[in-house]
C-alpha cells in the first residue's frame, strides 16, 4: 500500500470488509464521475452503508479520496507485477495493456492518471500519494525489464529503471489520448512502438 497510516484503528475483519467495499465503490465513482462529482452521499448509497459507518471509516472526503489513491495504485501495481512475473512477462503485460484499452474504448483513461488534473495543483498531499502510486508502477515495470536485462534480451548500457519510466510516460500519453479520441489506438501504438524500439518484441 502506498500510504501506510499507524495511527489507523484496528478493524474487526467485518470492519475491514465494510471499509474495503467503501473504497471499492468510492473508486469506482470517482474514476467515472471524477472527484468533484462524487459525494460521501454517493459513495454512501453505492456501498449500502449508513452515515455514521461512512464518519467511522472516513471522517471527510479528503481522506476517503487518499484511500482511493492507495486502491488504484494497488491494484495497477499488482496487476503489473502479475502479468510481468508470468512466463512471457513483457508480452502478457502488453496483452493486458492493449485488451484493457480495447475493451473500454480508452473510456475513463487511467484510473490513477485520471487524478492528477483533478488534484495535483490544488492537494500537496494527494500529489504526493499519487506520485508514489507512479513510483511504484516504475518499479514494477522495472523488476519485469531487469529481468530481460539479466537475459541479455535488452542493450546492455540500457538502465531498465529509466526505460520503465520511459516506458510508463508513454503508456500514460497513450492513455490520455485514447480517453479524448475514444480509441485504444494510441495506446497499442504506443505500447507497440516502444517494445518494438526497445526490446525487439
Amino acid at each position: 500500500m502506498v500510504n501506510e497510516t499507524s495511527d489507523r484503528p484496528r478493524l474487526t475483519p467485518k470492519g475491514a470488509r465494510t471499509r474495503a467495499r467503501i473504497v471499492e465503490e468510492a473508486a469506482a465513482l470517482i474514476h467515472e464521475r471524477g472527484v468533484a462529482g462524487t459525494t460521501l452521499e454517493d459513495v454512501k448509497v453505492a456501498a449500502e452503508v449508513s452515515g455514521s459507518q461512512m464518519y467511522h471509516y472516513f471522517p471527510d472526503k479528503e481522506k476517503l479520496v487518499q484511500a482511493v489513491i492507495d486502491y488504484q495504485a494497488d491494484a495497477i501495481v499488482n496487476r503489473q507485477r502479475h502479468a510481468l512475473g508470468s512466463a512471457n512477462g513483457v508480452e502478457a503485460w502488453r496483452n493486458m495493456v492493449i485488451t484493457a484499452a480495447r475493451r473500454t474504448k480508452a473510456k475513463g483513461g487511467c484510473a490513477l492518471g485520471s487524478l492528477v488534473g483533478q488534484l495535483a495543483e490544488s492537494d500537496p498531499e494527494a500529489r504526493a500519494l499519487i506520485a508514489a502510486g507512479f513510483d511504484e508502477w516504475a518499479a514494477a515495470i522495472g523488476e519485469g525489464l531487469r529481468s530481460l536485462h539479466a537475459d541479455g534480451k535488452l542493450r546492455s548500457d540500457i538502465d531498465p529503471d529509466d526505460l520503465a519510466v520511459t516506458l510508463l510516460a508513454a503508456l500514460e500519453g497513450g492513455l490520455l489520448l485514447g480517453q479524448v479520441l475514444r480509441s485504444p489506438r494510441p495506446i497499442e501504438t504506443a505500447v507497440n512502438t516502444f517494445l518494438a524500439l526497445a526490446i525487439g518484441t
